[in-house]
């Protein structure tokens, strides 16, 4: 894989509230000029949590931009303007065990499963360190991601490391975010 625009790479949940906005978010900060990511979900909640916002503006993210979406706009047999896409990730348990789509570009996919913050309890510390620990995690993981040398790396030698980091916990992170 060598190409001579950025790869476009599609971040999966089921709300499309969290996790996967966080994602994309990280992904286009750290990847800029190699990696355009986007972020849907099987059923979008139709908001952005308001955790995953304050946290993303808390690291300087551009949160304008970011909605909840049906992951119908990114394939083609609903939206032939769709991007081809080179990337696919689940990154919530749920929608990695959905049908999903027919992606344009035939993408290669992986499952980078996280808990869900929108669903942690407590104070607002703690709510506040369910979320700061899924951006880690995120923000790791996309850091192993985007620092593969995609240009020697077969197929098949590619998939096994794009399962591999979806299986990473505590990986150090590479990049700031």
């Amino acid at each position: 894989m060598s190409p001579s625009k950025p790869y476009n790479v599609l971040f999966l949940c089921t709300g499309n509230s969290c996790r996967s906005i966080m994602a994309e978010a990280i992904m286009n900060r750290v990847g800029a000029g190699k990696f355009r990511a986007y972020s849907a979900g099987s059923m979008p909640t139709g908001k952005v949590n308001a955790h995953a916002l304050a946290l993303l503006k808390k690291f300087n993210h551009d949160t304008s931009g970011f909605r909840s979406k049906p992951w119908d706009e990114f394939s083609r047999t609903t939206n032939p303007e769709a991007p081809e896409l080179d990337f696919v990730f689940t990154v919530c348990d749920n929608a990695a065990g959905e049908v999903c789509p027919i992606w344009p570009g035939q993408p290669m996919s992986a499952h980078w499963g996280l808990p869900d913050p929108a669903l942690a309890t407590g104070n607002a510390a703690e709510i506040g360190l369910a979320f700061a620990d899924t951006h880690r995690m995120l923000n790791n993981r996309i850091g192993i991601f985007i620092n593969l040398p995609m240009a020697s790396l077969d197929r098949l030698s590619l998939q096994k490391r794009l399962d591999e980091i979806g299986k990473a916990q505590n990986a150090p992170a590479s990049t700031a975010s």
